[in-house]
């Protein structure tokens, strides 16, 4: 069975120590947002962060916006209070940063549970020991006692760590993108792309965009508003590949075509594959839609 297609073109960090930006993220038409506790705020402003957050997630307002409360890791001095004030607001999900190992996993799902509310778990590839543990990491969301949905990767820490460049191409963590997107598909979870830091650089933005597109990404981690409008237009389907998937979903629809594994549509072959992922176009269309209506 099938999991609902949620849209995550655009994932926007947003400070958690800044008010006004939290105030503002309930009119910016992100797909979801990534209240952040963790590397956006100072150490003397995690407490007033914690708190805010957990406010403006339960006065709510946000629309459609899926909700995400990024905590710091649980080794550190904040960890522990900010995972036990995210279950008690109850966002769509909490994201984990430095994730290693299963039990980092672990941990945070039984702190989920026991707040007896559905909050899904986003998980930060960001470290070199997360790439060399990646398909044991996916497999969690095969244990449904662990809600693992989805990877976010974290591109400037993993540059930090294993002393790459953040090239244009990004050639260096090719294979680490591209590694964590089979695990990740595998067991059903989506891939949102690191950050591109040059917010002012618009064209560079694009390149990356279609390059993680490409890739097979489900959207982007933004840090800036106007980064938006670029990563909903690429990460989604346009209206003429809507327009051709509907056609590839009407053709093997007509009786002539019943029980065919491949037929003939303006000219070129189309397999039942094809069919397959035209109904994943039309159904990401719908829910973009209905996304956007709920704004």
């Amino acid at each position: 069975m099938h999991k609902p297609i949620r849209p995550r073109r655009s994932v926007l960090y947003m400070p958690g120590s800044n008010a006004r930006a939290l105030e503002k993220a309930r009119s910016i038409p992100a797909d979801a947002l990534i209240l952040d506790l963790e590397d956006a705020v100072a150490p003397d402003q995690k407490a007033t962060a914690r708190i805010q957050v957990a406010e403006a997630v339960k006065a709510g307002g946000y629309g459609g916006r899926e909700l995400v409360i990024r905590i710091n890791a649980l080794d550190t001095p904040w960890g522990a209070h900010d995972l036990t004030t995210a279950v008690n607001a109850r966002p769509d999900a909490i994201l984990v940063p430095k994730v290693e190992t299963v039990t980092d996993l672990r941990e945070v799902a039984i702190k989920v549970r026991a707040g007896g509310h559905p909050i899904a778990i986003w998980a930060m590839i960001e470290t070199p020991r997360a790439l060399l543990r990646i398909n044991e990491i996916a497999a969690c969301a095969n244990n449904p006692e662990i809600p693992l949905t989805v990877f976010v990767m974290g591109t400037n820490d993993l540059a930090k760590e294993t002393r790459a460049r953040l090239v244009p191409g990004r050639a260096p963590m090719l294979p680490w993108l591209t590694t964590t997107i089979l695990a990740a598909r595998a067991c059903g979870i989506d891939v949102i792309d690191g950050v591109f830091n040059d917010f002012r650089d618009m064209a560079g933005f694009r390149a990356e965009c279609e390059q993680g597109r490409d890739l097979g990404m489900d959207g982007k981690t933004l840090i800036h508003p106007d980064q938006v409008a670029i990563a909903n237009e690429l990460f989604g389907p346009s209206p003429e590949e809507v327009e051709r998937a509907r056609a590839i979903i009407a053709a093997f629809a007509l009786p002539e075509n019943a029980g065919k594994g491949a037929i003939s549509l303006d000219g070129r072959m189309v397999e039942l594959l094809h069919a397959e992922m035209a109904r994943r176009t039309v159904a990401l269309a719908e829910a973009i839609r209905k996304l956007e209506a709920a704004a």
